[in-house]
């Protein structure tokens, strides 16, 4: 079968990657406010290929939203805990644009990014009313499948 070659990226290129993906995390998000809001709540939904975190107002409307395959992360990247935090960070900055600054948190799901995005939320400035979980846990469930014989 021969050898498999792992392509390595050399520093310059590490380089640029990290710079386009901090650029997209700086670029200018065109949002118009339809009213001025001071509170809101995040919806950060972390599976095991990404992280989207999105910002409704309290009746769940959604204002603006971000997730790591928008900012520049592709493939496997996707799912760390770096994304996540470079996710919140600019949700974070679009927030500041909307106005708002107390925000109710709501994490669904199972994925590597949970904690890193609330971590980055809270290290931004905002502030965290509360932190809710509503990820969907089976109470029983389907029935299982028949038994197999052999």
């Amino acid at each position: 079968m021969g050898k498999k070659r792992i392509i390595q990226k050399t520093e310059k290129e590490l380089i640029e990657e990290r710079e386009k993906v901090e650029a997209a995390v700086k670029k200018e998000a065109k949002i118009q406010p339809s009213k001025k809001v001071k509170e809101g709540r995040v919806c950060i939904t972390s599976s095991y290929n990404n992280t989207i975190i999105s910002l409704t107002d309290l009746e769940g409307n959604i204002l603006t939203w971000a997730s790591a395959g928008n900012i520049g992360f592709k493939g496997t990247k996707k799912a760390t805990p770096f994304a996540a935090s470079k996710v919140a960070e600019a949700l974070v900055q679009r927030a500041r644009k909307i106005g708002i600054e107390r925000v109710q948190i709501m994490v669904k799901g199972i994925g590597s990014g949970r904690d890193s995005a609330i971590r980055a939320l809270a290290n931004k400035g905002l502030d965290i009313l509360s932190i809710e979980d509503v990820t969907p846990i089976p109470h029983n469930g389907c029935r299982p499948r028949k038994a197999r014989r052999v």
